[in-house]
């Protein structure tokens, strides 16, 4: 072999090898354990957390938030599977909202999705139509945003669908907007802000995220929430100035609906 195809052999090794380690790098970012403050209105209310676990194949999810303030005292535990490509295979929640406990299962079942609620004893199934990037989407749930990020990232923000484990369950088309960048700062080093806005029905939902797609902010503007990921920094704030001297209480028409916000209705 000359020394000029060696050279080019060994470059395209090197190569191969750098987008490896990068590859790698950014899915090990992924992967870490992600921690965020949840706020109202400038206000630490509680706290969420994110761990994605990668089992080849298959991706393990699992997230929490806990909230306590007045008017609202609500928490979750929830494990999800999803595919390499963020596809969901299955869904379980645990949580309550004010002393009212319920279990959430949603698993995708042949050509539709099939949620499960069980609250104070009575369970309700719901068939749901089965969309490839539906994600389950409890209310305060980073899986439920990261997931979307790595889907929206993977398919132009098109085609893509909240399971939302309310009431006796339902699904709806998300709707994805793409901001302007912003700048922000994680851990002290300065990074470029993707900016998304997210609707379905009433719900609106301010993302921020990594160049990497990693979930860094989401605002609930109208209610005054926001989750905020540990270190993570808008420079400038979204909502720069003092927050309101006396702000508005959540409640059933206020607030978004959390996840499971009532028990569901009594079997006919």
């Amino acid at each position: 072999m000359c020394v000029h195809k060696k050279r080019d052999k060994i470059g395209r090794v090197l190569l191969m090898i750098t987008a490896g380690l990068i590859a790698a790098g950014i899915l090990a970012a992924q992967l870490q354990a992600q921690d965020f403050v949840l706020s109202q209105n400038g206000k630490s209310v509680g706290k969420a957390s994110l761990h994605i676990d990668n089992r080849g194949a298959i991706l393990a999810a699992k997230s929490e938030a806990d909230i306590k303030m007045p008017g609202l005292d609500y928490k979750f535990s929830e494990n999800a599977s999803l595919d390499a490509g963020y596809h969901l295979a299955s869904a379980k929640l645990s949580g309550s909202v004010n002393g009212t406990s319920a279990k959430v299962e949603t698993v995708k079942q042949g050509q539709q999705f099939l949620m499960t609620i069980d609250a104070n004893g009575n369970a309700v199934n719901t068939p749901l139509a089965f969309h490839s990037r539906a994600v389950f989407f409890p209310d305060f749930d980073p899986a439920a945003l990261q997931t979307l990020l790595n889907l929206g990232a993977a398919h132009n923000n098109l085609d893509l669908w909240a399971l939302i484990p309310k009431q006796t369950g339902s699904i709806a088309a998300l709707r994805i907007v793409t901001d302007a960048d912003m700048q922000g700062a994680l851990d002290g080093k300065q990074l470029t802000v993707h900016h998304l806005t997210v609707t379905f029905g009433s719900s609106k939902t301010e993302l921020f995220s990594s160049p990497t797609n990693e979930l860094l902010q989401a605002e609930w503007t109208n209610e005054g929430f926001a989750m905020v990921r540990q270190g993570f920094k808008l420079t400038p704030p979204t909502r720069p100035g003092a927050p309101p001297a006396a702000p508005a209480q959540p409640s059933a028409q206020s607030r978004p609906a959390t996840q499971p916000s009532a028990p569901p209705p009594q079997p006919q």
